[in-house]
């Protein structure tokens, strides 16, 4: 009987995946995640996919076109160190790559409108994070995942500051979509209106080129 050949690893993977060290940062908080109680499973995927987690991004990529897969690959070879939040400010996570680090909260939903009037937590929330980041010259991030969408499902907004930022973080500023606010001051999130995750990771590459 003839011996049967292991299946052969995707050219495409083989080349941006690689194991990563046994001590590396990714396994570390990968490890003490997997530890945690069981959180939010789409905080947990964003944050394995900024980390470049491999089995994430296969899942995730599986209905995504090529721009957005290629720009998702870009990841594995410069991820972002992820840490879960906790505090007053009361994000999800703080992603941080070179000179960037965003505060991230984290948003998920079968409907493509989000309206913080509904839950004044929100609006308080979304408030404490604008003072915070004024203060520290940091883009408050919001995530939103649009639930059952094939392909990127993943948008991702800023919450509007009293000035401008400076340097590459002013730039960032001015390319993320701002939430809107209604007449009566009140935050909605259009996740079509967001710019996609693949594309904002792509963006903050060209920067650093």
């Amino acid at each position: 009987m003839d011996a049967v050949s292991p299946p052969r690893e995707e050219p495409l993977f083989r080349e941006y995946f690689r194991l990563p060290p046994p001590f590396s940062l990714l396994n570390m908080f990968l490890h003490f995640d997997n530890m945690a109680a069981a959180g939010d499973r789409y905080e947990r995927e964003l944050k394995y996919l900024l980390a470049g987690d491999e089995k994430t991004l296969r899942t995730m990529m599986k209905t995504c076109d090529d721009a957005e897969k290629k720009a998702y690959l870009s990841v594995a070879e410069n991820p972002f160190v992820v840490i879960r939040a906790a505090g007053s400010l009361g994000v999800d996570l703080v992603a941080m790559r070179w000179d960037f680090s965003f505060p991230i909260e984290v948003k998920s939903s079968a409907e493509d409108t989000l309206r913080f009037s509904r839950n004044q937590r929100l609006t308080e929330q979304a408030e404490n994070m604008i003072e915070e980041c004024q203060r520290s010259s940091l883009i408050p991030i919001y995530a939103f995942r649009l639930k059952g969408f094939r392909g990127d499902p993943w948008r991702i907004f800023a919450l509007p500051l009293d000035r401008g930022l400076k340097g590459r973080m002013g730039l960032v500023q001015r390319t993320v979509p701002v939430i809107e606010t209604n007449s009566h001051g009140n935050f909605i999130m259009r996740w079509e209106d967001g710019m996609k995750l693949s594309k904002f990771i792509d963006y903050l590459g060209a920067m650093i080129e």
